[in-house]
């Protein structure tokens, strides 16, 4: 593959020259090509930008250099060209885009500076080559060399040979849906920290077991919007609670709330010292959901409105299913559910229920108050977008 970078910062590129991409050009495998863009310049001070067109603040990189550059460079024909121009406005990077960017034959970096680069450079290169504006993050750097040496690293590592063991790509970040498990190395136990006992034990079916369920919990905590519903607790249906119900309810219940009172150092909470009778109640002045797994059923939420109020209560996860993300699921199920005359979401959850609060407040939820007695329920609400 050839790599081509067009910069006003030559020697930002260097670290091309390091590592494996180092490497990887010493053996022929990357013909590498940076190249000033002041040599296409033709005044005495090498100008290569001016202000821009109906005012505002900055410097926009001007058309002349760019697009003799990109003339000599393409010459008269682009195919298997993809020129990548570094913009905070572009499509976002992932690695099924670097994946794609690897089956090109030649890739021509456009690293813009101060406002970016005069639009119709890329209007012209289009009618040529490819051309894929492209954004490395939801943040502003000061110029686009920082984001085509990350870009460069995330393609060319995917080329044949250029990884000496190529296992190491399936089992990283992003491969397979997934953010990648956490790994050790020797020694056993550093700073009172110890490796975890399935990965000294031998058995390679259980630690496959472990590394997966260990990235699917990362993927959860840290890029939930990754995976799709199903596969935080697999085969699961989510259905609106029966008389039927009440008896598992109950079980379910009683179990979360050992934990919220633990927390909140409170046995005095309702959920506690309920009975079927009132669990059964319940069913009527609340819309429930229940989730089963396998037949089983592992999780709850129910919903009802107060005025213009949809209250939210009683969500419930099985303590064996913790941390999977099926909390977040049903939150998001019982806010979709509020009917067309809820205006505010409202909850309450333990002042010092921790783990409670921090999935609230991702949702977007903010506490307004902490009611008195001895637990100090939290009172969080959220407006409803759009009402």
């Amino acid at each position: 593959m050839r790599l081509d970078y067009l910069t006003i910062f030559p020697d930002y590129l260097a670290p091309l020259q390091l590592s494996l991409p180092g490497k990887a050009v010493a053996s022929g495998l990357l013909d590498v090509h940076v190249h000033d863009l002041r040599r296409w310049t033709h005044d005495r001070h090498r100008t290569v930008d001016d202000t821009p067109y109906g005012g505002g603040a900055g410097m926009v990189l001007k058309p002349e250099p760019f697009g003799e550059a990109l003339d000599e460079l393409l010459g008269d024909g682009a195919e298997g060209v993809t020129v990548v121009v570094t913009t905070p406005s572009g499509e976002p990077f992932t690695q099924e885009l670097a994946r794609e960017l690897a089956t090109r034959d030649r890739l021509v970096f456009a690293c813009g500076r101060y406002e970016g680069i005069d639009q119709r450079v890329l209007d012209h290169a289009r009618t040529t080559a490819e051309v894929r504006e492209v954004s490395i993050g939801d943040y502003v750097l000061n110029g686009g060399e920082v984001a085509a040496l990350a870009i460069t690293e995330a393609v060319v590592r995917l080329l044949p040979g250029f990884m000496g063991n190529a296992q190491s790509l399936v089992e990283e970040s992003h491969e397979g849906g997934l953010l990648e498990h956490p790994v050790y190395t020797k020694p056993a136990s550093w700073r009172g920290h110890e490796v975890p006992p399935v990965l000294l034990s031998g058995d390679h079916g259980a630690i496959a077991r472990w590394r997966r369920d260990q990235a699917v919990r990362r993927t959860v905590e840290r890029r939930p919007d990754l995976l799709p519903a199903s596969a935080v607790t697999g085969d699961w249906t989510i259905e609106r609670a029966v008389r039927a119900d009440a008896a598992e309810i109950l079980t379910l219940q009683l179990a979360c709330w050992v934990r919220e009172a633990i927390a909140n150092d409170d046995l005095s909470i309702p959920p506690l010292h309920e009975d079927l009778e009132t669990v059964t109640a319940s069913l009527a002045d609340w819309d429930t959901s229940v989730v089963r797994v396998g037949g089983r059923l592992v999780g709850s939420v129910r919903g009802r409105l107060d005025g213009d109020v949809w209250d939210i209560g009683r969500l419930m996860v099985a303590p064996d299913l913790r941390g999977r993300g099926l909390g977040r699921l049903l939150l998001e199920h019982v806010q979709a559910a509020a009917p067309a005359g809820a205006a505010t979401y409202r909850l309450f959850t333990g002042k010092d229920s921790a783990d409670n609060l921090r999935m609230y407040k991702k949702a977007g939820f903010r506490v307004r108050e902490v009611l008195d007695g001895r637990s100090g329920p939290a009172v969080l609400t959220k407006r409803i977008s759009g009402r």
